[in-house]
């Protein structure tokens, strides 16, 4: 099965994010400090479409939501409905696999202040395509957040007025379901804007489009 089409390791594709990259590399030497691969099997029924890597999270780790609050909720529910199997322990070398899932970014490499710019998101977005069209099985996309809801609408050549971000919303998009939540963030949990019971209802949701 071929394999997406992934940024190299040192990507010189967004000037800002590769010097902010760059300064990291000097503050975290034993930090990734790199784009972020995705993670999860290419047989995938489901694709997880998330924002960025976050600086002492998935930039840290080298994997897509590993070692901040956004992969403590989102991992746990994941392994609560069967789309993981193993442990989830923050880091890249754990026992956690995903199941029929597969998590990618909308942007590869971690922006400041957890904030990419429009450019950014468009010149990356090169790679979520890539993805999509090289996944064969993938039926749901589930976007986290208005940025990943949006790009997956540009992805797939959709109009986002008329594919409008809402929580729990599920759209037709070509042979997609896009199903979008409340991105799974400490603010967001922590401002209650999404909690557990409504994550793990999409979630659900998700599954059940998914015919798993």
């Amino acid at each position: 099965m071929k394999a997406p089409a992934a940024p190299p390791k040192d990507c010189p594709l967004c000037p800002r994010l590769a010097a902010f990259r760059h300064d990291n590399q000097k503050k975290f030497p034993a930090y990734w400090n790199g784009p972020v691969p995705s993670f999860g099997p290419l047989d995938a029924r489901i694709a997880i479409v998330g924002l960025a890597p976050g600086l002492h999270g998935a930039n840290q780790t080298g994997r897509p939501f590993t070692g901040d609050w956004a992969g403590d909720l989102l991992y746990a529910t994941l392994l609560k409905f069967g789309l993981a199997t193993g442990k989830y322990e923050e880091r890249a070398n754990d026992p956690l696999q995903l199941l029929n899932t597969r998590i990618v970014n909308a942007v590869r490499c971690v922006p400041p202040q957890n904030k990419p710019e429009p450019s950014e998101i468009n010149t990356c977005r090169q790679f979520l395509i890539s993805e999509l069209e090289t996944l064969p099985k993938v039926k749901v996309i589930f976007a986290l957040g208005k940025i990943g809801h949006d790009s997956t609408c540009k992805t797939l050549g959709a109009r986002i007025a008329a594919h409008p971000f809402k929580h729990g919303v599920a759209y037709d998009i070509g042979r997609f379901k896009l199903i979008s939540s409340y991105h799974c963030s400490r603010y967001n949990t922590n401002t209650g804007v999404l909690t557990t019971p409504m994550f793990e209802q999409v979630v659900a949701d998700a599954k059940k489009l998914a015919g798993l």
